[in-house]
Order: structure tokens, then sequence, then C-alpha cells
């Protein structure tokens, strides 16, 4: 397979509402079914389903016919409503979008943490499953080593704010101080920790957990020193709560308008916000229609992070600087993988010691440089690579083209410590990925 074998077909929240999203939001068992499913015939696959996105990665030598087979999967849960917001990307374009993605900058808070960890999830899943094979997991590896880069060298993860901090600064817009406030946190998972330590960090002092399972809020609420409550008595909660967080995964919605209406009589005209950061949806919409009631969904938390989104922008420029070369790297080191694996391993050592060299130069050059004098420096170190490999990868070529010129392979291998794996047929560098990154 190739680069030209990738595709990813899904929808997310800058396709989708969060109506069509929950409705292909799919519990790990129908997760598992889907995937066994498509590699059954014939597919390497790798299902990733989060709260503002839902994509299928694909590996197939036949992209049209896996196509057709992915749409069919997404459109038997989403309905014929789902097939306007799906989205189809191949090829180099696929590769393009699975880097952005891990490295958040596809995501409605550019700056995350929590997507790349889905997306290692995501994968581990469906190698448990055994739907992946060794091109998405390069891929993978690839994307997730960009992203690592991505918020090391960048500010990105310190301009941006999360789904729980944008939930909690909400709250605090409409209440005013959270200080002195209830809350009542319903689910225990890794977006509720999140959405808990925020709440702490604004002052909030009685927060309360509440989850179907009770030894996962108990496990919660020891790690953020909250204060577990019976999911059995959520109405008497609900009651004396003023700030409800929703973070579960249940398929159907926990508060309906009834059952909201019921707790008002003892509120005595108390605000209740509430704020949903399920999908599918834990609060029923029409919960918004009540007096005294204020609701908010994930698209309407997306409101509240677009208000950070010129304070994050140049940071996701150099973001994209960084995927850009990652990218680039990942698609030459594989044209050269199959080419010559040894000019792999020696490319691969030169550049990690030429950025290494150039960041500590720049270190030691101090903040004074802009940004244009430090790519400078950058593409310098890049440059003396590329001229002094230039002619042993010339002479490496030739060599794994001529038999009986073997021995400067193995004299590369031994000379520089390298390994010495066979060689392979030479593949061209893929010309059309400069302008895809390009695009973005």
């Amino acid at each position: 397979m190739s680069v030209s074998d990738l595709m990813v077909l899904g929808l997310s929240h800058q396709s989708a509402p969060v109506e069509i999203r929950e409705r292909v939001a799919l519990e790990e068992d129908v997760l598992r079914a889907s995937m066994r499913n498509l590699h059954e015939q014939g597919l390497e696959v790798m299902w990733l389903s989060t709260c503002n996105r839902v994509e299928v990665y694909v590996a197939s030598e036949d992209v049209e016919r896996a196509e057709a087979l992915v749409r069919a999967q997404l459109l038997r849960f989403g309905g014929p409503g789902a097939e306007p917001h799906l989205y189809l990307h191949r090829a180099e374009a696929a590769l393009v979008h699975l880097f952005r993605v891990a490295s958040s900058l596809e995501s409605m808070v550019v700056g995350e943490p929590q997507i790349l960890g889905q997306v290692k999830e995501a994968l581990e899943l469906a190698k448990d499953v055994g739907a992946v094979g060794s091109e998405l997991v390069r891929a993978c590896s690839a994307a997730f080593g960009a992203a690592k880069r991505v918020r090391s060298e960048t500010g990105i993860g310190r301009a941006a704010v999360s789904m729980a901090s944008a939930a909690v600064a909400l709250a605090g817009k409409i209440l005013g101080e959270l200080k002195g406030r209830n809350v009542l946190l319903v689910g225990a998972g890794e977006m509720a920790e999140h959405a808990a330590r925020h709440l702490r960090q604004a002052g909030v002092q009685t927060l309360w957990i509440t989850n179907r399972t009770r030894a996962r809020a108990e496990a919660l609420a020891q790690a953020v020193g909250g204060e577990v409550k019976s999911f059995d008595a959520l109405d008497a909660h609900l009651a004396q709560a003023d700030v409800v967080v929703c973070t579960t995964a249940s398929s159907r919605p926990i508060f309906t308008k009834e059952r909201v209406a019921a707790t008002l009589r003892q509120r005595r005209g108390r605000m209740l916000f509430m704020v949903d950061l399920a999908v599918p949806r834990d609060i029923a919409p029409d919960v918004s229609e009540l007096d005294g009631v204020y609701t908010y969904d994930v698209d309407d938390v997306q409101r509240v992070v677009s208000e950070n989104a010129a304070a994050r922008a140049q940071e996701a420029e150099r973001a994209q600087h960084i995927l850009s070369e990652e990218v680039l790297r990942y698609a030459r080191d594989r044209a050269l993988r199959e080419s010559m694996p040894t000019l792999v391993q020696l490319r691969r050592r030169a550049e990690a010691v030429a950025r290494a060299e150039a960041q500590r130069t720049l270190a030691n050059l101090g903040p004074g440089l802009n940004e244009r004098q430090r790519r400078s420096v950058e593409a310098m170190a890049v440059a003396i690579v590329n001229k002094l490999l230039h002619e042993p990868t010339v002479r490496l070529r030739a060599a794994a083209d001529n038999e009986t010129h073997h021995h400067l392979v193995d004299a590369a291998s031994e000379l520089f410590g390298l390994e010495t794996p066979a060689s392979a047929p030479e593949v061209d560098e893929v010309p059309e990925l400069r302008r895809r990154v390009a695009e973005h």
C-alpha cells in the first residue's frame, strides 16, 4: 500500500450540528462490531469517535469500494440526514487531516489536549479488534510524533482553553463568581475530571459527583476532592445545585424538561445553570424553555471558545509550520523506506542531530530573534544536512540497484552504526503532498 491508499470519511463540529453527531456517537461494542465488519471485507480501519467528531480512517488498495462500505456504515447509524454533513479526504489530504486532528488543529478548541489521547485510544481499540495493519499504524505513529512536537515547541496548549475550562468560563459569565456555589458533576470520565479541576481553580468548594457506576465517582472524588452523591437521588441533588455539568455517555437524555421542572419549586427562584458536554446530549433541548434555567450544549461552548481565537492564531500558525515539516518528513521517509531503508536511517539520524543543534543554538541566542530569523537558523541546519547527504544518497541509491556494489550499503551501515535491512524498489516522493500541506 501507499499514501494514495489512505482515506478518511466522517463528520465533525465543523460540518454537522450536535443532533446529527449524536446519532453516530457509538458505544464501544458497536464500534468494535463495525470495525470488525469492515476489516472482514478487506479494509484496514480505525474508527475515531469523540464528542465533536466521528471519523473512519481506512487503508485499502480499492479506495472507491472502501468509501462505499464506510459510507453505508455511517449512514446506517446517522440516517440519510447525515449524508450532506459527511466529508471525505483521500490520499495526501487524508494524511494531512490525520496529522491536524492529532495535533488539535481541527478541534473545536484549538490546542485542547484530549484529542491526542482519543486518537491513541482509537488506534489501540482498532489493534485490539485486529482491524489495523502497518499502514495506519505507521501513519498514526508519525502523527503522534508531530503532535508531541507541536505541544512542546509552541504555546498552543497554553493559549487554548479546553472544552471543560470553556464551560466553567461560561458558568462564571452567567452566574458571576463561582465561589460559594453548589456544583453537581454528572459523570466521572476524563472530561468530568478536567471540568472538576477547572471548577476548583475557579474557587468552587462544594463539588458533588454522581455517576451510575459509584466506584468511578468515588475515584474521581478522591482525585479532585469532591463528595460522592447517589445517582438514585439525582432529583434531590438537582434541587440544591447552582451549576450542573454533564459528561456521561448515556444514550438518551438524563435531564428531561419534566424532570427539571419538578425540582424548580424547591429552588424558590434560584437560578440554575446547566452545561452539557456530552454527545449524545444528557440534557433535553426543551429544558431551556423553563424560566430560571440556562442550558448550554457543546455547540454553545464553541461560541465561548471562538472569543479566544485571535489569541491562539499565532501559535496555531507556528504549529502548522511544524506539521508541514512532519508530514513531508513522513512522506519522504516512507518513500525512502521503500526504496532504500539504509538511507532512511541515515537521514533520520542526521536530521535529528541538526534539529537538536539548531534548537541549542537558538536557546543560546535568547529571545531576541524574530520568527523569520529563527526559521532561517532552522533552515540552515536542514540545508547543511541535505548538502552533506546528497552525494552519499546518490551513491547508495546507485549501489542498491547494482548487486555488485552492495558492499557500499553495508559499509555505510557499519560506518554510521545503522541496521542493514534489505533494499526495496525505489518509490518517488509524492509531489502532491507539498500542495496539500500548503493549502492548510
